[in-house]
């Protein structure tokens, strides 16, 4: 039997290689660890330059002079006159007084107000129940309709400040396209979140003003973003929390949302039955008539 020549390494040469194999191994891993310290670096500057612009975007939200509030809101509400027209008015500037609503009291005219926090589930009942036939009651010129939204909920949705980015979106539905106010105030309560959730995002509320129809509307997405009317949300809100309530006999008290107020009487009957709400519609205007076309009593003569 004849054996050929051997292709085995040599001893000499298995460790050699071995002596290779472990350098480029080495070389490997310190490629991969600078590589991974960039990576680490660059994640580290990214994410501080992150936290860098949210704290700035915070401190200027913050620090950002008051602006005026929402036009078409003078009252701090906006008004419907009869016929479903908005009453435009001029901005708030900061730091001033709403002007109260001056109503019809010829007792022929239900003049209706009301005071919402979108984020409050009576306020969605008592819209769900009325809001049809308040609208109706304003087109066929039997009543005004004056809608104040206030953010009492604030504190209740998760962080996300709900009641006053709500508050805040419808006005700058009222501010920019009032005609379509009702209508956006409407799908804030058909879509409305439970307490303790995080709401609808500002891309929902923008959707919704897109639904309602509302015009400029770029405009008031950025108001929706900004935040716009934050001061003015807080300072109403406070107002309706402190403050007497203007063409009305309900003094400064402890309040809640839904405050329904016919001709300046409060309602606190069901916010689910709508025959009750127009029953006290109706006995409030014969009572605001009622004074208005009674004859005075005659002062007796001195003689």
């Amino acid at each position: 039997m004849t054996y050929g020549g051997s292709d085995r390494p040599t001893k000499n040469e298995r460790r050699e290689a071995a002596r290779e194999k472990a350098r480029q191994l080495r070389e490997e891993q310190r490629r991969r660890e600078r590589r991974n310290k960039f990576l680490i670096q660059g994640g580290v500057i990214v994410a501080v330059v992150a936290i860098v612009a949210l704290i700035g975007t915070l401190i200027w939200q913050n620090i950002q002079p008051e602006g005026p509030g929402p036009r078409n809101m003078a009252s701090d509400g906006i008004v419907y006159d009869v016929g479903m027209v908005p009453v435009e008015t001029t901005a708030l500037e900061p730091d001033e007084a709403p002007t109260a609503t001056v109503q019809d009291e010829s007792g022929t005219i239900a003049n209706i107000v009301t005071y919402v926090d979108y984020l409050c589930p009576f306020c969605g009942q008592f819209e769900t129940t009325n809001g049809d036939q308040i609208r109706t009651m304003v087109e066929s010129g039997a009543a005004t309709i004056e809608i104040h939204p206030v953010a009492i909920l604030t504190n209740r949705s998760a962080g996300s400040q709900y009641s006053l980015r709500a508050a805040n979106a419808a006005g700058c539905v009222a501010d920019a396209s009032p005609e379509q106010f009702y209508d956006f105030n409407a799908l804030l309560f058909a879509n409305q979140p439970e307490e303790g959730t995080t709401g609808l995002s500002n891309d929902e509320l923008k959707a919704l003003a897109a639904e309602a129809g509302a015009s400029s509307l770029s405009s008031i997405e950025q108001c929706i973003d900004d935040t716009e009317f934050k001061g003015w949300v807080q300072d109403a809100t406070n107002r309706f929390l402190s403050e007497p309530i203007p063409n009305s006999d309900i003094e400064t008290q402890q309040r809640g949302t839904p405050t329904v107020v016919v001709n300046g009487k409060q309602y606190t009957g069901s916010l689910t039955d709508p025959a009750e709400f127009a029953s006290f519609v109706l006995q409030a205007t014969a009572d605001t008539y009622t004074e208005a076309t009674a004859t005075p009593t005659p002062e007796p003569d001195d003689e």
